[in-house]
């Protein structure tokens, strides 16, 4: 009578060893695939994802890790390197002027709540006690200037030219300066620092967040407008991965716009569209 040949014991634990490494090494893979890099500049955009958007995203299996950048290029540079999977620190305009600037192809795939610009003051406790000749700092780069330069229009100090695209709006599209502004062009991350040496600031929300300014504080807030609104972006070949869907639809989900305005602190943000009024 013939029984069935049985491999010898050492090559069925060999079979048994290949297997349990090979499925090891798939858990590894797929631990480190989930591993979700994301970019900030300083602001308060990283307290909203790690209190309202990360719990969501760990129920689905990502690890995030942050990673915190001090110059404006630099979060844009790591996603397109692949250094980082996403960054959260801009608008579209700024993304697209850095895309053009720089050679880069990112995309928005979702707009987070977004703090205004607004005009800040320690000399002054209104817009009516600012002098005539006050210097006035704005943010260096074109695309925040024309923001700064649009408050001071609002409120009256400067007219501009017939025609110009709000958006695109620069000093030389200044058509009166009744008030004798100094404009004085600064890196916008460090414009809370010369609120001790000039009459009036155009700050920035998220750097206005970040140095402690409360948005109620300013003495003129921007009728901020929906190109202005932060984005997350990330490179268009990932536009459509699994990582940029999940956090799209965390940032839209009913439990991350609840917690958002269940926090006082977040009072005066605009908010997506896709929040429910």
């Amino acid at each position: 009578m013939r029984f069935p040949l049985r491999a010898p014991l050492p090559a069925r634990w060999s079979a048994s060893l290949l297997g349990s490494l090979a499925l090891g090494l798939f858990l590894h893979v797929s631990a480190q695939a989930a591993d979700l890099r994301v970019g900030f500049m300083p602001g308060p955009y990283r307290d909203a994802f790690t209190n309202g958007i990360e719990p969501q995203l760990k129920k689905l299996g990502y690890a995030v890790k942050y990673v915190e950048f001090s110059q404006g290029v630099q979060p844009n540079d790591a996603v397109e390197r692949g250094q980082i999977d996403a960054n959260i620190f801009q608008h579209t305009l700024y993304l697209n002027a850095t895309n053009k600037q720089q050679g880069f192809d990112l995309v928005p795939i979702v707009h987070v709540p977004t703090p205004p610009m607004g005009l800040y003051s320690q000399r002054h406790k209104s817009l009516d006690a600012v002098p005539d000749g006050a210097t006035v700092t704005l943010p260096s780069d074109p695309v925040n200037a024309a923001r700064a330069l649009n408050i001071l229009a609002a409120v009256g100090w400067v007219t501009l030219k017939p025609g110009v695209s709000p958006i695109a709006v620069s000093e030389r599209d200044i058509a009166t300066n009744p008030k004798r502004l100094k404009l004085v062009p600064l890196e916008a991350a460090q414009a809370p620092r010369s609120l001790a040496d000039a009459d009036i600031v155009a700050v920035q929300g998220n750097f206005a967040v970040a140095s402690g300014l409360k948005l109620t504080e300013a003495l003129k807030l921007e009728d901020m407008t929906l190109p202005y609104v932060n984005v997350v972006a990330v490179k268009r070949s990932n536009e459509n991965a699994k990582f940029a869907k999940d956090i799209a639809a965390a940032y839209q989900s009913p439990e991350f716009q609840r917690f958002f305005k269940a926090n006082p602190s977040w009072a005066g943000y605009r908010l997506p569209d896709y929040f429910s009024q």
